[in-house]
C-alpha cells in the first residue's frame, strides 16, 4: 500500500495517507531529538513517497516542532495547500500563567494564534484537543472549537487521550447544537498497549470518528533494539523519559521477533502492520529521529500479514479489558442470541437454556 493510497478521516470528506508523519522528535532542544535537517529530509522523504498528513503539537520542543513545519513550507520545499497538517493544543508553554494552556475559549484561541504563526499558514487543517481539560466546561471549549471553524482558521476538530465517555458527550452536544464535530481520535494503540479496544474503538465506530494510534511501537519498545537480557540502555538520553521494556513485555517482543524472522521483515514493520490491519484504525502515527528511521518504518506499507499471524500476534498479545468489555463480548451474544450467528459473530447455546426445557 502507498502513501497516496489515501483514506478518509472518519465522518468527513477529509482524506490523509495510511500513514501520518509524527513530529515529536523534530528539533534537539530536549537532548534527543532531530536536528533541523534532518526533521526536513524526513519532511521531503514522506511527502516524495506521496504521503499528505503531517502531525505536530504545539508541545513539542516548546513549539520549535511547529517551526520546523512552518518553515519547510514557507521556504518553498512543499506545497502547503497539498497537504493535511494537524496540531494540538492544551499544554502550556508558559509556566505560572493559568489561562496559557488547557480548553477554556481564552486558552484555545490564542494557542491557535500562536500555532498559525510558528507554523506560518492561514489556517490549520486539523486541530487536536492534546488532553481532557477538568476545569473547563466542555461546552465552551466546542464553541470556541467551532468558532475557529467558522473563522476559517482551522478546518477540522479532533481530541486526544480524552477517556470515551467525554468524548461522547462532547460528539453529542455538538450533534445537538449544530457544531462542528469530532473526526477523529489519537489514543496510545500497539500490540503492548491494547486497552483502547474496550471503549474508545467501539466509541470511535458509532460515533463516526477515525482512529490514528500514536507509539504504535511503544516508545520503540516494539522496533527490535531492545531483546530480554540487554546489558544497557539502547538509548541513554530517551530512555530517561519513557524507561525500558517490563519484564512482562518481553513475552510479546519476542513472538514478534520471532515471527519477524520467519517472514523476513524487521519487527518494526511487523508491529506496525499489525496496527495498520485493525478494524477503526484509519491512519497511524509514526516517528523518526533520522531518514533511515523513517524509512525503515514506511517500509511496514508493503507488508501484508496473514490472517493465521495476525492471530498469532492476537493471541500473545490479549489485553485485560475493564468492565464490561468482556462481559458484554462473550455473555451478552450468548444471552441475547443463544445458539445463532449475527452480523458475523457466532454465539454459543446458553446453558441456561439447555437447563430447562420449560418457557415460562
Amino acid at each position: 500500500m502507498p502513501l497516496n493510497s489515501f483514506v478518509t478521516l472518519g465522518r468527513s470528506g477529509l482524506r490523509v495517507s495510511p500513514f501520518c508523519l509524527g513530529t515529536m522528535t523534530f528539533g534537539e532542544d530536549h537532548g534527543w531529538g532531530a536536528s533541523v535537517a534532518d526533521s526536513e529530509a524526513m519532511i521531503a522523504a514522506y511527502l516524495e513517497r506521496g504521503g499528505n498528513f503531517i502531525d505536530t503539537a504545539n508541545i513539542y520542543t516548546n513549539g520549535h516542532a511547529e517551526k520546523i513545519v512552518g518553515d519547510f513550507f514557507a521556504q518553498g520545499k512543499g506545497v502547503r495547500e497539498r497537504v493535511v497538517i494537524g496540531t494540538k493544543f492544551y499544554c502550556n508553554l508558559f509556566e505560572g500563567d493559568p489561562n496559557g494552556g488547557g480548553a477554556g475559549r481564552k486558552a484555545l484561541i490564542q494557542q491557535c494564534e500562536a500555532s498559525l504563526r510558528r507554523l506560518q499558514t492561514d489556517y490549520i487543517d486539523l486541530y487536536w484537543l492534546h488532553n481532557w481539560d477538568r476545569t473547563a466546561p466542555i461546552e465552551e471549549t466546542l464553541r470556541g472549537l467551532d468558532d475557529l471553524v467558522a473563522a476559517g482558521k482551522i478546518r477540522y476538530i479532533g481530541f486526544s487521550d480524552l477517556p470515551a465517555w467525554k468524548i461522547a458527550e462532547a460528539q453529542t452536544i455538538a450533534h445537538f447544537r449544530g457544531w462542528a464535530p469530532v473526526i477523529a481520535v489519537q489514543l496510545e494503540y500497539s500490540l503492548l498497549e491494547r486497552t483502547a479496544e474496550g471503549e474508545l474503538f467501539p466509541m470511535a465506530a458509532a460515533l463516526g470518528m477515525g482512529v490514528m494510534p500514536w507509539s504504535p511501537l511503544k516508545n520503540g519498545f516494539l522496533s527490535g533494539k531492545f531483546r530480554r537480557g540487554n546489558a544497557a540502555p539502547v538509548d541513554t538520553a530517551r530512555t530517561g523519559l519513557v524507561g525500558v521494556p517490563e519484564e512482562r513485555h518481553y513475552v510479546v517482543i519476542e513472538a514478534l521477533c520471532e515471527l519477524a524472522d520467519e517472514i523476513g521483515a524487521t519487527p518494526a514493520a511487523v508491529a506496525l502492520a499489525w496496527v495498520r490491519s485493525r478494524a477503526g484504525v484509519a491512519s497511524t502515527l509514526i516517528g523518526a529521529r533520522r531518514p533511515d528511521q523513517l524509512a525503515a518504518n514506511l517500509a511496514a506499507l508493503d507488508l501484508v500479514l496473514t490472517d493465521a499471524q495476525i492471530a498469532r500476534l492476537d493471541a500473545v498479545s490479549k489485553p485485560t479489558l475493564n468492565f464490561p468489555a468482556d462481559l458484554n463480548a462473550h455473555w451478552a451474544p450468548m444471552l441475547g442470541f443463544p445458539g445463532t450467528t449475527v452480523d458475523g459473530i457466532a454465539a454459543p447455546s446458553s446453558p441456561l437454556l439447555a437447563a430447562s426445557a420449560a418457557r415460562y
